[in-house]
């Protein structure tokens, strides 16, 4: 005799499991994000962990790599013409420094101070060994280092909460972008307004050319170059 229990169909099943499935990844970015925002908090704002770039940078790998397979899902891989990738990455370098110049620093100059420098800026004038070796940390620290674990792993995984959509990159690079501003909290207020605008343009230059990485790495480090560049010389003054 057949049986009259009811069986639920394969395809339900796997919908189900599916749905399941991806409220599970969503809850884990979220989690990877919330663990991520922390860190740089914590550590910009109340110096209570370590700095968030080397934390985050192998946190970001490791996640990427067992969660999405490869580097190329946050952008990490050659892109289809390295002469577009320069031109936006110059463009959007360009559009950085005269906003901060022509807009953001002489609005912000209204309600508080200017933004504070590294206290490593200030033996870069007139010393090439100093300069040189500012170069090499603004290409690596912070032109990779940053950009891997900003407009790379931390956008990403915003993206994630709203399935990767255009829309959630967009509100992803927005939050994260406020995010990038208090990554440089000891500015001040003026230098976490500069920062978090220049996080806006690294990350539109990002999203501008397919999510390749490359643009706003190139981007951050000619930005970051101009301005050791203007240290050299004493004409920050």
């Amino acid at each position: 005799m057949e049986s009259t229990s009811s069986v639920e169909p394969p395809e339900t099943t796997n919908a189900a499991g599916t749905k399941r499935d991806l409220l599970g990844s969503r809850l884990l970015s979220a989690i990877e994000l919330l663990v991520g925002t922390a860190i740089v908090i914590g550590h910009n704002v109340f110096r209570a962990v370590p700095n968030e770039v080397p934390i985050l940078f192998v946190l970001g790998l490791v996640s990427i790599r067992i969660r999405d397979g490869s580097l190329g899902a946050i952008g990490f891989r050659p892109p289809s013409s390295w002469s577009r990738v320069v031109l936006i990455a110059m463009a959007a370098a360009t559009l950085r420094i005269l906003l901060s110049e022509v807009l953001i620093d002489p609005l912000t100059q209204r309600f508080w101070p200017p933004a504070a420098a590294p206290p490593e800026a200030a033996g870069i004038t007139g010393s090439l060994k100093i300069a040189l070796l500012a170069l090499l940390i603004v290409w690596t620290f912070a032109a990779f280092g940053e950009e891997i674990i900003y407009r790379g792993y931390l956008l990403t995984r915003a993206a994630d909460l709203g399935g990767r959509t255009t829309t959630a990159y967009v509100v992803g690079m927005v939050f994260v972008s406020v995010l990038f501003g208090y990554g440089h909290y000891y500015k001040g207020p003026s230098g976490i307004i500069d920062s978090g605008v220049a996080g806006i343009i690294l990350g539109s230059a990002y999203l501008l050319t397919g999510r390749n990485l490359w643009t706003s790495i190139l981007a951050h480090g000619f930005i970051d170059t101009f301005g050791v560049i203007v240290l050299y010389f004493g004409l920050d003054s």
